[in-house]
């Protein structure tokens, strides 16, 4: 059994999700689309996998790019089909848009540290109710997304009101980065695609700020998705 993960940028992995996956013997077939001459090779056919995990990265779903085109036409496949779906920040976007949902600048970016708030749908949620109702987590996203018709809104915070939501049954959005780990968090400040967004901080971001309870709550949260495959 194995799950493809799509990623945008080399440096945003699974982070915490990758070692539940190997707890429950599920495999990981990376594709990279956005490398240049991959656009449309896939290492395996979408359907045949027990799951598909969109990550993040710095790029819009508006963008135009073919590589984002190509994977919005595999979500909405994907969500014909019931397969399980996990799309995390730009790809929490991408499934609201091949939803059939609006992707649009969020009033203001939200980098770093910050809560969230369960709703009464995520505190009910097989999934999402295994974090606290108020809960710290990491962020780093400019834009944001209505709803899509149909979906479960899950989680909010003060910033940006929809932070996670359900499509189905096993298809998630998180906007929220509830995968990272301080190693990750570091590399990315780093990064010169994302010299613009550190400029704006007050300072450095400390990694380690929520890490033990964002590990906490990422392996509870992603072995319940891991047990929908």
């Amino acid at each position: 059994m194995h799950v493809l993960a799509f990623r945008h940028v080399p440096f945003e992995g699974l982070g915490h999700i990758q070692p539940v996956l190997e707890s429950c013997q599920v495999g990981v077939q990376y594709v990279d689309l956005y490398q240049e001459g991959q656009l449309g090779e896939l290492p395996s056919d979408p359907a045949e996998a027990a799951g598909l995990i969109f990550m993040g990265g710095p790029m819009s779903v508006n963008d135009g790019l073919p590589y984002l085109e190509r994977e919005t036409a595999i979500l909405r496949e994907a969500l014909e089909r019931g397969q399980p779906v996990l799309g995390v920040c730009l790809g929490s976007q991408l499934l609201a848009r091949a939803a059939g949902a609006r992707v649009y600048p969020n009033p203001r970016r939200e980098i770093g540290w910050y809560d969230i708030c369960l709703t009464a749908a995520g505190l009910a949620d097989p999934l999402l109710g295994q974090l606290d109702a108020r809960q710290p987590v990491f962020h780093w996203h400019g834009e944001t997304f209505d709803l899509p018709r149909g979906a479960e809104w899950l989680a909010c915070s003060e910033a940006c009101p929809h932070q996670a939501f359900r499509l189905g049954s096993n298809a998630y959005g998180l906007q929220f980065h509830l995968e990272v780990t301080p190693e990750m968090i570091e590399d990315w400040q780093q990064q010169d695609v994302n010299c613009g967004d550190v400029r704006e901080l007050d300072g450095p971001l400390d990694a380690h700020r929520g890490a033990a309870e964002l590990a906490d709550g990422a392996s509870r949260v992603f072995r319940r998705w891991a047990a929908l495959l």
